[in-house]
């Protein structure tokens, strides 16, 4: 980044407030009171994220006297599901081109469900008055380097032969008359597939309709460990236990209760800037009247989108894995992240030069190596659990809770039928295997990004054996 072009982007961030932007809202609700003493129910969920919240909601639908309580180890939504783009995406496979690869014969079925996967959010959020500024405006994958609009329109010719062709390719003009940067060359947009939303709102919501229904809702209620009971597991938490009948398990990039699913996801940090409010003269400056969101087509790629109140948010781009995996809320805050984000921002807007970025903010994704989750049970059908989202939980998350439910009432269903879910990704291996095959991984992606899409050795071996790394 040349010397003016940093003082920019430093200036930029300069009054940047350290946390999420979604969750720095007046409207944020005040956590409820910790679990003390002995709890019974029928139903445990651990995790008060998207996961935990939709599978609450779900199992008082399918059996409203069913007792339900939900622990979370500090508020609900404050972790992924507070801090992620809003992107609300049908997918349940992390993209068309990742099912398709992976479960060609399962994919106009997962295509399907995810499409009614959607639907059904959309008229959950109707149902229950969840207001969380929903718009299904869609997603246009842009292009950036030739190789990238080859690629775009050669998948879009591939779609179409498949049946499964859902969008509409954009020339350089088109796509810049959707929103305008010198940096974009095309695109495919994606009309309804995805929707952007407020997601502390989305989680939020969810919470206060868990509770309308009788969840009985426990916050900042670390569960410690599971051990069977009698017919039921004992979950212990720091001032007392939950005895269920049944848990499931939403704690995704937290490390698993059932300790054998460790390996299988690792914590991947992703970043985000949001900026202050576009003036009327700004927003005309760029068009994006249709308000999609739009991601990039690279390997290292930025995602953004427009907030209710016109602020683009401006995130991706860097994929951090910490040594061991650890979490650390230190790592939260990335300045150097920060900085090439911001700088970026204004490479691809050179019309809002000047403008300010409000909020910067960091978290972890949890990732697996197949990118898109996996599911299963432990202690003999008593715990469900599913995890490996690796960034698509927004929409994915429902989908993920029916499956844990189906599996919790052992009765087979066209979900629990599916490959998808009766299969596994491959674990990561143990440290320092798994740090430096990451590192080498992400090299290789940045270099594939340079060098006209061109893939490795190191690349191709890892697509042979199913193996990838994503954010």
């Amino acid at each position: 980044m040349a010397g003016e072009a940093m003082r920019q982007a430093a200036s930029s961030l300069s009054d940047a407030r350290p946390r999420s932007y979604w969750l720095d809202d007046p409207e944020r609700p005040e956590p409820l009171p910790a679990l003390t003493g002995d709890e019974r129910c029928d139903l445990l969920v651990v995790g008060g994220g998207y996961s935990g919240l939709w599978t609450a909601l779900l199992a008082k639908e399918r059996d409203p006297g069913r007792d339900v309580v939900l622990v979370e180890g500090h508020e609900v939504g404050w972790a992924a599901s507070g801090r992620n783009g809003g992107f609300c995406a049908a997918s349940l496979t992390h993209g068309l081109a990742n099912g398709a690869d992976r479960w060609p014969d399962e994919i106009a079925e997962l295509e399907e469900l995810g499409e009614r996967n959607l639907d059904a959010i959309e008229e959950t959020l109707v149902r229950y008055g969840i207001r969380c500024d929903f718009e299904r405006t869609g997603e246009i994958d842009v292009a950036t380097r030739p190789h990238e609009l080859a690629g775009l329109r050669a998948w879009h010719r591939r779609t179409e032969e498949m049946g499964l062709g859902r969008t509409d390719f954009l020339d350089r003009d088109q796509v810049r008359a959707e929103i305008d940067s010198p940096a974009f060359l095309g695109g495919l947009w994606d009309r309804r597939g995805v929707a952007m939303l407020h997601p502390a709102k989305l989680a939020w919501g969810l919470k206060r309709a868990c509770l309308g229904l009788g969840v009985r809702v426990f916050e900042n209620t670390r569960a410690l460990g599971l051990a069977r009971s009698g017919p039921g597991v004992a979950v212990r938490t720091p001032y007392g236990r939950v005895l269920a009948r049944r848990v499931a398990l939403g704690t995704n990039v937290f490390p698993s209760l059932v300790r054998r699913l460790r390996p299988y996801t690792v914590p991947v940090y992703d970043y985000a800037l949001m900026t202050e409010p576009l003036n009327a003269g700004q927003l005309a400056s760029i068009g994006w009247r249709n308000r999609q969101g739009i991601g990039e087509s690279a390997h290292r790629f930025h995602y953004f989108r427009l907030s209710a109140d016109n602020r683009i948010l401006w995130g991706g781009y860097d994929a951090v894995y910490p040594f061991g995996g650890r979490l650390d809320s230190a790592l939260d805050q990335r300045p150097e992240t920060f900085l090439t984000l911001a700088g970026q921002f204004f490479t691809y807007f050179p019309q809002l030069s000047g403008l300010r970025f409000s909020h910067a903010w960091g978290g972890a994704i949890d990732t697996c190596s197949r990118f898109s989750a996996f599911f299963g049970t432990a202690l003999r059908g008593r715990v469900s659990y599913a995890a490996g989202y690796t960034g698509l939980g927004v929409g994915a998350t429902r989908f993920g809770a029916e499956v844990m439910l189906d599996l919790l009432a052992g009765e087979p269903t066209g979900r629990t039928a599916l490959t998808m879910v009766r299969s596994k990704p491959l674990p990561f291996p143990p440290e320092p295997f798994a740090w430096a095959g990451i590192g080498l991984t992400k090299r290789s992606l940045a270099r594939a990004d340079r060098h006209g899409g061109h893939r490795d050795l190191w690349l191709r071996t890892m697509d042979r054996m199913g193996f990838g790394f994503d954010s």
